[in-house]
């Protein structure tokens, strides 16, 4: 099993120095790569540090490019309509060259209304904006140029330079949060990715079933096994893990529903994000307090133990899968961090990977 690391670089109730957070992030990072996991990844946001604050993730992977030899880098995710496509195939193939080839292309369509009016853009043409700009740079990245003729990117034939060092293919991925971007990802032939939301049975599966079947449909091959992305807090007492992580994953997922306005009506009314309306729609029938724990509880978090074998009954729902492990959110950073880490990597790590 391929066990992968992300950042989400969130500043949680602005209370400490942005510096800070990124000099904590970064850290860890460096330690992952000594450890051994797959790769060491970065989301992108903008305008919310209390929520997440990284608004060029290829620039943050740069700087580990150069602090690390054999550990991967992974975008999770750029958002594709809130950046010109010719200027992602660029900026990838600059990174993989800086890395000696060692980059993941992760991609993603956007959820944040506060984001898609920041860039001044239509939140309802996400879907169709993200469809265009990822076959476009698909294909950039493997001819080494640059030409599209759509809706939204008229773009001339022009050459990338540098060019990447290999081809993407393999080594592409896609978040999918919603049904709709679950067969975009199964189309597009490339690997699933997914924030951990809700039950993996009732909510993930269903979603990965239909990943799935779009990529066998389409391409005639079974699909790369899903990502799939946990908060996660390790530690050897068991009450101590289940405080932690209950306060600290909880803190996150409030930022999550402010900063996606998951109580508010809008999705309903916008274009491509139908799906997510039910989660206004859990949080009037069932409250926000049972909302959150259903969270919380869906996240893999416990001694090293209990992590395993939580690992393990979500191997026999879904089959084979590779967990990204965030170690730094809702207020959990510094020393609590790194020890979770490190008891993590040292006790946790070495099992998965023999998975």
């Amino acid at each position: 099993m391929k066990v992968h690391l992300t950042n989400l670089l969130q500043n949680y109730g602005q209370e400490r120095d942005d510096h800070d957070v990124y000099r904590d992030h970064l850290r860890l990072s460096e330690m992952a790569a000594a450890f051994g996991y797959e790769s060491i990844g970065c989301v992108e946001h903008h305008f919310d540090p209390g929520y997440s604050m990284c608004p060029d993730n290829t620039q943050f992977l740069s700087y580990l490019a150069a602090r690390t030899s054999n550990i991967k880098l992974q975008t999770t995710a750029v958002i594709l309509p809130w950046n010109d496509p010719l200027r992602v195939v660029e900026k990838i193939a600059l990174l993989d060259n800086l890395a000696d080839g060692r980059v993941i292309f992760g991609m993603g369509r956007g959820l944040s209304r506060r984001e898609f009016e920041g860039f001044r853009l239509d939140m309802g043409e996400s879907r169709d904006r993200f469809d265009e700009a990822a076959e476009m740079i698909i294909r950039g990245l493997e001819d080494g140029y640059v030409e599209n003729h759509g809706t939204y990117y008229q773009q001339p034939r022009v050459p990338v330079h540098p060019r990447p060092l290999a081809s993407f293919k393999g080594r592409t991925s896609g978040v999918a949060m919603s049904p709709d971007s679950a067969v975009a990802v199964g189309r597009l032939g490339i690997q699933m990715m997914a924030f951990i939301q809700g039950p993996m049975r009732d909510m993930h599966l269903p979603m990965i079933e239909q990943y799935r079947q779009a990529h066998r449909e389409t391409h005639g091959t079974e699909a790369p096994p899903p990502m799939m992305i946990d908060l996660t807090y390790c530690h050897p007492d068991a009450e101590q893990a289940r405080q932690v992580a209950t306060e600290r994953v909880a803190n996150y997922y409030m930022t999550c529903v402010e900063h996606y306005e998951f109580g508010g009506r809008h999705f309903e009314s916008t274009q491509g994000y139908a799906s997510y309306a039910a989660a206004r729609r859990a949080i009037d029938e069932l409250g926000l307090d049972k909302v959150v724990q259903t969270y919380v509880d869906a996240q893999i978090w416990g001694t090293p133990e209990e992590i395993l074998r939580k690992h393990h009954e979500r191997k026999e729902i879904v089959g084979e899968y590779e967990p990204i492990m965030v170690f730094q959110y809702g207020g959990l950073y510094g020393d609590l961090a790194e020890e979770s880490f490190k008891l993590f990597s040292t006790e946790v790590l070495p099992e998965l990977q023999r998975l």
